[in-house]
């Protein structure tokens, strides 16, 4: 088979022999005969190719985006420049992998804030939580659940500033018995506990936190909780991590102390709680943690450095030195190791501490055009992971090339946070006082 498109429909243009050949299951699949293509053919000529082969076995198909492989890595040039650089013969069948592209299909309709959306969590399929600096955290059901975009179901009161920093503790636990944690510009810490099922369609029900945790002595810039769901740790513009626990008993190490408040003339009990114990090492803001392991903390820091903490010890085992500020950190990729983190240079770094002896990046990002906000891996690729940034982007990534698979430009202003949401969609928030969700994702 001899196969013409625009990009190729020269005489002098080389074609060469081609096996398409895909993982994805039917209706996906082509006939495995080689094909003859022009060689100049780019990503969007090889979606082509692909979509009437498809389309040639089934009349109803609908044109899909796809992207290609050839021997791991994703094509990003012409099919000629990248067999040339590659050092891969053109005078063989060649096969190449094809895979649905990774971007969004649809943009939801925005759920507006009164002010920035500082903070968003993805991580229970359910609810979106997130913090603005209206100084409420809130948290948005999904528009097909509740009828209508825009519409937040609680409305979680009490700090005292801006949000900076938002977690769900049980994001694998039944909706109705939810616990969060908060982080604010007021110096606390604040646990919640609600029922995501039982909220007012009409308007938002307020609800009050069941915990206080005070102990920084500046704005707490960040919050992670540990996989067990029994503590959490708290970063802040005092240079410190503070681990606290999230049960509402007193026990050992971490003092409770129940104190009373009046409220629409009724007497509040609501308990406060003190650091059970506090990582030191930071010599600048630390502006973001994650917790994947009990005993293994990882943050990120003003001071220039990525750091791994041992909790039962309380030191930093390893520390990475990138010379700029870093505003975000994750962990994930092959085998949960690889750490991800960016910042003031634009730049999203990554990091493989298995490879002895090395504190070099092994991958490096390059694209944003301002501070990075966010990143955040996708819980089940090993190559898939996000970055927003103040350049009003998020951009999503694949290790496998250099360049990003697409960029959300849904924002009018900055884009303060983002995450993965029930696995085929990207949430985000902005100084636009908007949260965006863009979905149909196929990673």
């Amino acid at each position: 088979m001899d196969v013409d498109r625009e990009e190729g429909n020269h005489e002098d243009v080389k074609r060469i022999q081609v096996r398409f050949v895909t993982k994805l299951e039917a209706p996906f699949k082509v006939p495995a005969n080689s094909i003859a293509i022009p060689s100049n053919l780019t990503r969007l000529g090889l979606s082509s190719i692909v979509n009437t082969l498809l389309k040639s076995g089934d009349s109803d198909w609908n044109t899909e985006p796809f992207d290609f492989l050839i021997d791991g890595e994703l094509v990003r040039m012409s099919l000629q420049q990248f067999l040339l650089a590659k050092g891969i013969s053109a005078e063989r069948t060649v096969e190449i992998e094809y895979i649905r592209a990774v971007a969004p299909r649809k943009e939801e309709e925005p759920s507006v804030h009164d002010d920035w959306v500082s903070a968003v969590d993805g991580s229970s399929p359910g609810f979106i939580l997130t913090g603005s600096y209206d100084g409420f955290g809130r948290y948005d059901y999904p528009v097909m659940v509740w009828k209508g975009p825009g519409l937040c179901t609680l409305v979680l009161e009490g700090h005292g500033g801006a949000l900076s920093s938002v977690c769900i503790i049980n994001a694998e636990a039944d909706s109705q018995n939810v616990t969060a944690a908060t982080g604010s510009k007021d110096r606390t810490l604040r646990l919640w506990k609600f029922n995501a099922e039982n909220s007012a369609h009409d308007n938002p029900t307020k609800i009050r936190s069941f915990k206080i945790l005070r102990g920084h002595k500046a704005s707490v810039q960040c919050v992670a909780a540990n996989t067990s769901g029994d503590m959490v740790c708290s970063g802040s513009w005092d240079s410190t991590i503070n681990l606290w626990r999230t049960d509402d008993l007193d026990t050992e190490g971490g003092q409770v102390s129940v104190k009373k408040r009046k409220a629409k003339d009724q007497v509040e009990s609501q308990l406060e709680g003190e650091a059970a114990s506090t990582l030191v090492g930071h010599t600048q803001c630390v502006s973001s943690l994650v917790w994947p392991q009990n005993d293994t903390i990882y943050s990120s820091s003003w001071d220039h450095s990525v750091r791994e903490w041992d909790i039962e010890t309380g030191k930093d085992t390893t520390s990475i030195f990138c010379g700029k500020p870093l505003n975000c950190i994750d962990v994930g990729g092959e085998g949960s190791s690889l750490i991800a983190a960016g910042g003031s240079d634009h730049i999203l770094r990554i990091w493989d501490p298995r490879i002895p002896g090395s504190t070099s990046p092994v991958y490096l990002f390059s694209s944003h055009g301002s501070w990075v906000s966010a990143c955040k891996w996708h819980d089940k690729s090993w190559f898939h992971l996000l970055s927003s940034s103040y350049d009003g982007k998020v951009r999503l990534w694949d290790l496998r090339t250099a360049w990003p698979l697409a960029v959300i430009d849904s924002h009018k202003d900055k884009v303060l946070s983002a995450d993965w949401w029930k696995d085929d969609s990207v949430i985000s928030g902005g100084a636009d006082n908007k949260l965006n969700i863009s979905s149909g994702i196929s990673v």
